[in-house]
């Protein structure tokens, strides 16, 4: 009996606990924020799990380094430098030719070979002793060329981009070939000797060429490949090749001139006349004209 009573009033309280107007929103309220939690939680820690699924070893930054793309951006951050070891031993035995230096320079970079001026489209760099030396890349590069030439002393190519290429001529025992990936400061050959500036003897003639036009090595030593890149060279070379067909020739004048002083100053004196030689023929024609007088006087007398 005492347990009928019991259940009954607990009937009751529950009963009149439900129904309180704030018991069944609050329990809605609480059954979607627990729904919603577990929605977002399992949301998340999928993400996770793809995307570690997704990163790959190759992909940390670390190796990223080693890739090809970062290797172009620090060739474009490298600067050109003398092709040679020792920058302070160097010595230029002939500079480029530049049409905005002055008469004299334009002149002493002019090569003289086969009677005919060139001029010089590079620096022709040996060392004080005049010994022979190592030849470095002045940049990171690709070899495209390894040429064997008598006249220019042999021939080494690297291209560093798109038109962008650094020659060394004047060269031997060559320690590259085409296709091979070279480092800045990597010795590619020896100094050697070439047939058209014998005068330089034991060097290495240097070029830089954008779009196979020649520039001034020293306008970029120090300088990124990138402010060749931006040069504008094409304006440069038709003024360049006015101005040294004018210095060649002015210099194939001064050559002609020295010719023709040469040959005045090898006149044989007997074409000269002698001194006092006026005089001598005078008295011989004084003496002409009395023998005719008297050859004239003698006929006369006979025919009388």
């Amino acid at each position: 009996m005492r347990e009928e009573e019991k259940r009954s009033s607990q009937d009751k309280s529950k009963n009149s606990f439900f129904k309180k107007r704030w018991v069944y929103p609050t329990v809605y309220i609480a059954s979607a924020a627990i729904i919603l939690t577990g929605v977002l939680w399992y949301q998340n820690s999928g993400t996770d799990q793809l995307d570690q699924s997704e990163y790959k070893a190759t992909d940390m930054p670390g190796k990223k380094m080693n890739d090809q793309p970062a290797v172009e951006v620090n060739r474009a951050m490298e600067n050109f430098v003398m092709p040679v070891v020792n920058e302070d031993d160097a010595v230029v035995q002939m500079q480029f030719y530049d049409n905005d230096g002055d008469a004299a320079e334009q002149e002493a970079a002019l090569v003289f070979y086969d009677n005919t001026y060139h001029p010089n489209t590079g620096l022709d760099i040996a060392t004080k002793d005049g010994k022979e030396f190592d030849v470095i890349a002045s940049l990171s590069g690709t070899v495209t060329n390894v040429m064997e030439d008598a006249v220019l002393g042999n021939v080494i190519e690297i291209e560093h981009d798109k038109g962008i290429v650094t020659q060394y001529q004047s060269v031997k025992d060559y320690q590259v070939k085409v296709g091979d990936q070279v480092e800045q400061g990597q010795v590619i050959a020896k100094s050697g000797t070439s047939l058209i500036n014998e005068k330089a003897g034991n060097h290495v003639h240097f070029e830089i060429r954008k779009d196979n036009v020649p520039v001034n090595p020293h306008e970029y030593f120090n300088k990124p490949l990138s402010a060749l890149q931006d040069a504008n060279v094409a304006e440069e070379k038709a003024s360049s090749d006015a101005d040294a067909g004018k210095s060649e020739d002015a210099a194939e004048e001064d050559m002609e001139g020295n010719s023709e002083e040469d040959a005045k100053g090898t006149t044989p004196a007997e074409d000269k006349p002698a001194e006092g030689g006026s005089d001598k023929k005078e008295d011989k024609d004084a003496g002409e004209d009395k023998d005719k007088d008297s050859s004239t006087d003698s006929d006369t007398s006979t025919n009388s």
